[in-house]
């Protein structure tokens, strides 16, 4: 019997909450809704399946509304690492709820679970000094001058999205996920698996080797990756707003990037190519994925996993 290709597949931000939506329950299930129909076209061809998912977003209203709460109701203010926990379980469950529809309509028939993960990072990473990771929604100049100045958060300019300022938070890089020997179990035997929501909840080991918070926001694309290299999936699909990688994004010179190797991409990466604030990270994590010996990685449009033609494939070689 033919081994079944295993797939991570990390659902971008647009998958959930769109840049110019409230973002309602409403609006949130149908974005779901919509990006679940683009995933029929691998459970069709047998793949079996592990779903990743941002946060951002989310997980920066979660931390308004915590705001809020504290102002007007005096109550215990949550840490980042709780509400990304939060976060995970109110992503997760429309991810699931949603799919389960999807493949009830399409006839198909498999488990569909989702597991609140912590994933472990370095307590002296240097990116706990540096905040970079964009959390909540767009802010105007002047209403993010004033939150930083009423609760001494960091914002930065925003490179899509026709600008304005986002809060940014430290993004520690994950180095273990934990139960991943059971993740990769339990999607072997057929069932889709919903994991390391968000990056994961931050946690380090202290000395004694208990699990410990950690103020952070892990990229998700990067944890991502190193779910499906500790789970040895044959591929990783990273979805995003852009069908390809694109070198000169948007200038005169813009340029499709289809098909990379390894040595190429690095090349471009360090010539930089791609933008840190959107690209980037994701490239890196494509190719931290092939290097542990992924077959391949794209990056590409929910809506375009179907067409073979699309999508931007990273190897460590190709003919």
């Amino acid at each position: 019997m033919e081994k079944k290709k295993l797939a991570v597949v990390a659902l971008g931000g647009n998958a959930i909450l769109r840049g110019n939506q409230k973002g309602t329950v409403e609006e949130q299930n149908k974005n779901v809704h919509d990006t679940m129909e683009n995933l029929v076209y691998l459970l069709k061809e047998g793949y079996n399946l592990i779903i990743t998912h941002g946060n951002g977003p989310q997980v920066g209203n979660i931390l308004m509304s915590d705001d809020a709460g504290v102002k007007m109701y005096d109550l215990p203010p949550m840490t980042l690492d709780m509400c990304v926990a939060y976060s995970q379980g109110q992503i997760a469950y429309m991810i699931e709820r949603n799919l389960r529809n999807v493949m009830k309509e399409h006839g198909l028939d498999r488990n569909v679970m989702s597991i609140v993960t912590p994933v472990v990072v370095d307590e002296h990473d240097p990116a706990l000094k540096n905040p970079t990771k964009r959390v909540g929604r767009i802010y105007s100049r002047e209403e993010a001058d004033k939150l930083a100045a009423e609760h001494g958060w960091i914002f930065k300019e925003e490179i899509k999205a026709n600008g304005g300022w986002r809060r940014v938070v430290p993004s520690p890089a994950p180095i273990n996920v934990k139960n991943a020997e059971l993740v990769e179990r339990m999607a072997r035997e057929g069932n889709i698996v919903i994991t390391v929501g968000g990056g994961g909840i931050p946690v380090y080991e202290d000395e004694k080797g208990m699990l410990q918070p950690l103020e952070g926001v892990i990229d998700k694309d990067l944890a991502s990756a190193m779910i499906g290299s500790l789970v040895k999936a044959d591929e990783l699909y990273i979805l995003t707003d852009v069908p390809y990688i694109y070198k000169n994004y948007k200038q005169p010179n813009e340029e499709i990037l289809e098909i990379l190797d390894y040595a190429d991409t690095k090349r471009y990466l360090e010539e930089g190519i791609f933008a840190e604030g959107s690209m980037a990270p994701k490239i890196r994590a494509c190719m931290a994925f092939v290097e542990k010996g992924g077959d391949k990685a794209v990056i590409t449009e929910s809506t375009k996993l179907e067409d073979r033609r699309y999508g931007s494939k990273i190897t460590m070689h190709y003919e």
